[in-house]
């Protein structure tokens, strides 16, 4: 078998374990390397609710956000998700005292982990869905209720995603029309 041969059986194998799998009871499988697809963008202290409603006991987290490597190679060539997109958003505590640290902050343990997936053949309408994870390694789906479901809907920039918060991707979807007005 040729070298190149050998490569996109590799790439195709790593496609296939990046889809989104689900327990029998319908919970998302937290894909274990999931550290390894691409890295889309880490924020401090967000929040989408008022300042007010934050708890001031705590320094503010990290959110890191991943999505599925066939997902992101998708959006670079035609600025949209395409169906078994799967983002995962791990939440870091944030620490500033630490060995040699004199300023600033870095990231700490895990305090959650979130998934956003596309699956249309599961999710009727939109096809998007949203699971909370906590530390575990499945995710429920989180009620059609819960205030995620319209938010990305109203604000995000792209498909139900908030790239306005990914300056690479921001820059692809003008580049391709997909932007939100």
């Amino acid at each position: 078998m040729s070298p190149f041969a050998i490569l996109f059986v590799a790439g195709s194998l790593t496609c296939l374990m990046a889809q989104p799998r689900y327990t029998a009871d319908g919970q998302l499988t937290l894909p274990g390397h999931y550290r390894e697809w691409v890295f889309l963008s880490s924020g401090l202290g967000m929040t989408y609710q008022a300042p007010a409603a934050q708890s001031g006991e705590h320094a503010p987290a990290f959110t890191n956000v991943f999505v599925n490597p066939a997902a992101y190679r998708s959006f670079v060539s035609t600025g949209k998700w395409p169906d078994k997109t799967m983002l995962v958003l791990e939440v870091r505590a944030s620490s500033s005292q630490g060995s040699i640290n004199r300023a600033g902050s870095y990231q700490s343990d895990v305090l959650a982990i979130e998934g956003e997936v596309k699956d249309s053949a599961k999710f009727p309408g939109n096809g998007w869905a949203f699971f909370g994870f906590g530390k575990s390694t499945t995710g429920k789906m989180l009620a059609r209720s819960a205030d995620c479901y319209n938010c990305h809907l109203e604000h995000g920039a792209v498909d139900n995603t908030f790239v306005q918060f990914y300056p690479v991707l921001m820059e692809i979807a003008k580049q391709k029309g997909t932007l939100k007005p």
